[in-house]
């Protein structure tokens, strides 16, 4: 059983960190948020991992500062990769502007922290997070915040599905109370494969474009959610990693990341502003597995646990309903 208490003792807690704000938006503030926050998750993953650390350096260009670090063949993660950048250009992506036309052209900066794991036990969740900070150069200067994070299981356990979700709605609503149902529904209508008819996992929190109550709340908000990562995913993977596991639980894990593969190429917005914004190439496609799967035509045995996930875990559903 994972409790609040068990997880604000392994990742400090899920309190907001305290900062001088200022009122105006400081991309530099926000960048260094993101940098402190990818050295305390890397520290914290590692300790799942008695022999494998983190590898990679920092990377400038004329246009970029990245810092791209990832975990390869660990105990408990096959793969981890946690990303870092900070990027300015004289237009923004398509993918961005396409829904802000009125920001076209103009010059940006914008800095990002993205994580995603990829454990070995097949009982272990992948999870995801990305938070973000765009400021455009335009006639008047226009800035907004985006972000969240989700979990994507291979197996489904509705106590860990409860505890995700209480996380979740604490990490908003301690700063903006009653924006939690709503971020939750973006994150179920976002990460989701229109193509299969299902959902990518059990969702988290999304939010985009997000500049409500101006800067300084905003702010708040995106270190609330960061501060939360940790506390809602540690408690998980200490109690499922060492749950027993055979070769048919870790085909049916090569079977789900092929379609987490699908949705990371075909369909999420973040992979294609790296590709858009000239990004290197290793960095924006790190969140794809180490091993995936396709078989034609597959389709779950009826009532296995594998059948469970499908049926009662991939579909929107409102984890906290009886717990409220």
């Amino acid at each position: 059983m994972i409790t609040t208490s068990t997880a604000q003792s392994q990742a400090g807690g899920n309190q907001v960190p305290k900062a001088s704000d200022p009122t105006d938006p400081n991309l530099s503030a926000v960048d260094h948020y993101l940098r402190e926050l990818q050295q305390r998750i890397v520290s914290a993953l590692e300790s799942f991992e008695p022999r494998k650390r983190f590898l990679g350096q920092q990377l400038d260009s004329h246009s970029a500062r990245t810092k791209p670090v990832v975990l390869q063949a660990g105990n408990t993660f096959e793969k981890a990769a946690v990303m870092h950048t900070r990027v300015h250009g004289e237009a923004l992506p398509q993918s961005v502007s396409d829904r802000r036309p009125k920001i076209a052209g103009y010059p940006f900066s914008a800095t990002s922290l993205s994580l995603i794991t990829h454990p070995r036990n097949p009982f272990v969740p992948t999870v995801h997070m990305n938070l973000r900070f765009f400021h455009v150069d335009a006639e008047t200067p226009l800035w907004h915040f985006g972000g969240g994070f989700d979990l994507t299981p291979s197996y489904g356990f509705a106590s860990d599905a409860i505890f995700w979700h209480k996380n979740a709605k604490q990490a908003v609503e301690v700063v903006y109370r009653g924006e939690y149902p709503a971020m939750k529904r973006a994150c179920d209508e976002y990460f989701n494969l229109p193509h299969r008819a299902e959902q990518r996992g059990i969702g988290g929190l999304f939010f985009d474009d997000w500049d409500k109550g101006g800067f300084a709340r905003s702010f708040a908000l995106v270190r609330s959610i960061g501060e939360a990562l940790l506390a809602g995913y540690l408690p998980i993977v200490s109690l499922r990693r060492s749950i027993p596991y055979n070769e048919q639980n870790k085909r049916h894990q090569r079977l789900r990341r092929g379609r987490y593969a699908e949705f990371n190429l075909a369909i999420d917005r973040g992979t294609k502003y790296g590709l858009e914004s000239g990004r290197r190439t290793e960095s924006v496609l790190a969140s794809l597995p180490p091993q995936a799967d396709w078989e034609y035509a597959w389709r779950p045995i009826k009532g296995s646990r594998e059948d469970e996930l499908s049926r009662q875990f991939l579909t929107p559903r409102d984890w906290l309903a009886s717990h409220r």
